[in-house]
């Protein structure tokens, strides 16, 4: 992408927000560095990481992320066998803790059903080093300072400087009070890392020792006890052995994570790509931006788009639509305010996209991905090389023209500007010729009347303008496609006091094309605000019938799973009872066997009390057979092809004629069939199908006389139209009826070509055709059935 497309359109300040999300140096400097790809694949790759992120932050917050160096200057040490420092191995042991910490969090997240799979890559270069981090957690403080346990020789060498440290310390204490008289002040002080004592000056033989040091006037001398030489001697030996203990040790842990140097880089590598594509979820948290859909035509539409630099309290959302109904839009009219703003905003979130960052936009919304995103916006009047704004436009343009293509967004503001106003539209209509037939997608501001008819004549093409509230004289900053901008001037100057006489003449001196052109583009203007206003209030009302529909749906499905369990809890209980039923008929028969076995007489009072036993057992048997709920239940659901069953739907009695699925049937009820659940079904009595057979032909009777022979399709939407003319249908065939008329008017022909390919595909339709002049022409359709 060219570097002046970035700068005019204010993308280096989108870097910079995205930066000051960034947690480590590397993740910041890599948000400055951004860059739009002009990579479909890799445009969804990088929306796709970010959008993984953006819901891991979401759902279970920040990723354990705190600020460490790079590694680079480590690693190319470690690569020629040199030692780092204590500093560097706490960076990497940083870095290696961060690594674990982010693993632990992510299995902890495993059963929140994220789908992380486009950061997989990222997350599999965490991979640890054990045993690397287990000798640094062991030796290396995060500070940088080496641990008494990263070895038993510093450990017992620190043990030993801590006591000898001790001793002198009580003896240096002890000598401040035996001497104080020799002392300019009671205190004991470290010169060149031993430890002293401030003499007076004519006091410097009484102490013996050594002399380090004296202070500015020459009156105090610090001295080295004769007491604590041997000591400081001792405590001066031992620092040198615990630095060459510290320099062994170090030497070591290089060593170790020389051999882990790749391990290390994709690991660091890996942390900053994370907290690199937490800051852009950051951001599209704070600006409340969504997930683009990506175009392969090149098609953008951005819902309720605002521009993402601007205040979010007060900028003004539009729709911005290109490549999908036109190619080119012409935004006209007079500098009200919001026309270049709407430039800028098309192009910034192009480029957002194209960097694999979220959008300020509502959801479901959409661009594409250009290879060049070209513009010509401002003024740039070049004073060096002595070019008016004019031929400074000019240059631009030419460049653009040179380089555009069918991959290529044009953006230009106030085309054919800076020069003679009939000279500069017929140039902007030149221009815009020139790139329209390079297949660009264009974006262009203009104030010249002239290109108002260009959008109207022009295929692909169309017109759009800024609202302007006269009665506020202020701008909206609305865009209204479709309505050419037209001039505010006569009315301004009324509500701002201009003399009467003065408006009137200078609206009889305008143009009475240009006058009646203003009219009409009131007219459009206010006739396109009340259409907005209704469609608005109609996509109000649909949302909110599609809520409580799918409310209903859930509380049907709450209502069936409901039924269900209860049918599954009454199967049981009956299967129990007739289970321990079963066992104690069998107890009685086994008892009287036994008794016939031994010869033993049967008494006839046994007889009797069995005989009612089993009585009981076949009443309670009898009881579970017309149980209401279970007979249903069998009924509904032992149901096999050729059986005749009740559609509850339709009220009415058919035959099975094939089993779609384990719930699902097909059933004709005389000449039409159709697919029904288990739930709409109930099978009949073989005893009274003679019966429900009559039924049906009464009630086909019935449905013939008072069936309507007329559907009015009239002021329905196209889906509503399909719908009841499909049950239209059914409902004249089950009726018997031979002939019916289709009122579907003239409009847009849209539901009669959905009407006419209805009738053509329908099997039971005989012929059909426009029905007279006199009884509706054009506007009806008459039906005949087989």
């Amino acid at each position: 992408m060219n570097h002046k497309i970035l700068k005019i359109l204010e993308y280096p300040r989108i870097t910079e927000k995205l930066a000051q999300e960034a947690v480590t140096d590397t993740a910041k400097k890599q948000a400055q560095d951004l860059q739009p790809s002009d990579n479909s694949a890799q445009v969804r790759l990088m929306l796709s990481q970010t959008r993984a992120v953006a819901n891991l932050l979401r759902i279970r917050g920040q990723l354990p992320i705190v600020n460490f160096k790079p590694l680079e200057g480590s690693l190319k040490r470690l690569k020629v066998k040199a030692s780092l420092n204590a500093e560097e191995l706490a960076n990497i042991l940083l870095i290696l803790t961060l690594a674990k910490e982010i693993n632990d969090f992510i299995e902890k997240n495993e059963d929140a059903e994220l789908d992380l799979s486009a950061i997989d890559k990222i997350l599999q270069d965490l991979q640890l080093p054990a045993e690397l981090l287990s000798e640094l957690k062991h030796s290396i403080d995060f500070d940088g300072s080496v641990l008494d346990s990263a070895s038993t020789e510093l450990a017992r060498l620190r043990h030993d400087l801590a006591a000898n440290e001790e001793e002198i310390k009580n003896k240096m204490t002890a000598l401040t009070k035996s001497a104080s008289k020799y002392l300019s002040e009671g205190l004991v002080t470290i010169r060149d890392d031993r430890y002293v004592l401030p003499v007076k000056q004519e006091f410097k033989g009484k102490l013996g020792g050594v002399v380090h040091d004296q202070s500015a006037s020459g009156q105090t001398l610090f001295v080295e006890p004769e007491a604590v030489l041997n000591l400081n001697n001792r405590q001066q030996s031992l620092l040198a052995q615990e630095r060459k203990e510290i320099r062994k040790i170090l030497k070591h842990l290089s060593a170790l994570a020389g051999e882990d140097t790749e391990c290390l880089r994709k690991i660091s590598d890996a942390l900053t790509e994370l907290d690199f594509l937490q800051a852009k979820a950051k951001l599209a948290k704070k600006m409340k931006a969504t997930q683009p859909q990506i175009s392969d035509n090149h098609e953008v539409l951005l819902r309720q788009a605002r521009h993402p630099l601007i205040d979010p309290e007060k900028v003004v959302p539009n729709d911005i639509s290109l490549g999908i109904d036109f190619d080119t839009m012409l935004i006209t009219g007079p500098n009200t305010g919001g026309k270049t703003i709407t430039l800028k905003t098309l192009g910034l979130i192009q480029l957002m996209a194209q960097s694999g960052l979220f959008i300020p936009t509502s959801e479901n919304s959409q661009v594409g991905v250009f290879d060049e995103i070209y513009a010509d916006i401002g003024d740039e009047q070049s004073i060096e090389q002595s070019l008016s704004t004019f031929s400074s436009h000019m240059n631009d343009i030419i460049y653009i023209m040179k380089h555009v293509n069918k991959n290529t967004l044009v953006l230009i503001d106030e085309i054919g500007a800076g020069t003679d106003p009939e000279e500069g539209a017929s140039l902007a209509i030149a221009i815009l010729d020139e790139l329209r037939e390079h297949g660009a997608k264009i974006m262009v501001t203009t104030h010249y009347p002239e290109l108002k008819l260009y959008g109207y004549n022009r295929d692909r093409t169309t017109n759009a303008s800024m609202e302007f509230d006269v009665k506020n004289l202020t701008p909206t900053y609305i865009l209204q496609v479709g309505i050419p901008g037209y001039s505010n001037a006569f009315a301004i100057t009324r509500r701002l006091g201009m003399n009467e006489k003065v408006v009137k003449k200078a609206e009889s001196l305008t143009k009475d094309s240009d006058s009646e052109l203003n009219k009409m583009i009131a007219r459009l203007n206010e006739q396109t605000k009340e259409v907005t206003a209704k469609r608005k209030f109609l996509a109000k009302n649909l949302e909110k019938s599609e809520e409580l529909l799918k409310k209903l749906q859930d509380g049907l499905d709450i209502y069936n799973q409901r039924v269900q369990r209860q049918l599954e809890f009454a199967n049981e209980r009956a299967n129990e009872v007739v289970a321990k039923k079963r066992k104690k008929a069998e107890a009685i028969i086994a008892e009287l066997e036994k008794q016939k076995a031994s010869g033993a007489a049967i008494k006839e009072n046994k007889l009797i009390d069995a005989k009612g036993d089993f009585n009981k057992l076949s009443k309670e048997a009898d009881n579970l057979a017309h149980n209401k709920v279970l007979r249903r239940e069998k009924k509904r659901h032992n149901v096999a092809v050729g059986d005749q069953v009740k559609v509850l739907s339709y009220g009415q009695v058919g035959t099975v004629t094939k089993k779609l699925s384990d719930h699902d049937y097909e059933v004709q009820m005389g000449i039409v069939k159709l697919k029904v659940t288990d739930r709409d079904i109930e099978k009949e009595a073989n005893k009274a199908l003679k019966k429900k057979q009559t039924i049906v032909r009464t009630t086909r009777k019935l449905n013939r006389a008072s069936a309507s022979s007329q559907l009015d399709l009239r002021g329905q939407r196209y889906e509503e139209a399909m719908v009841n003319l499909d049950r239209y249908m059914d409902a004249s065939l089950l009726a018997g009826l031979s002939s019916v008329v289709i009122v579907h008017g003239i409009g847009t022909g849209a539901i009669r070509q959905g009407v006419w390919q209805y009738l053509k595909s329908s099997r039971h339709v005989k012929s059909f055709n426009y029905a007279p002049a006199n009884e509706g022409g054009n506007g009806a359709t008459i039906v005949e059935l087989k």
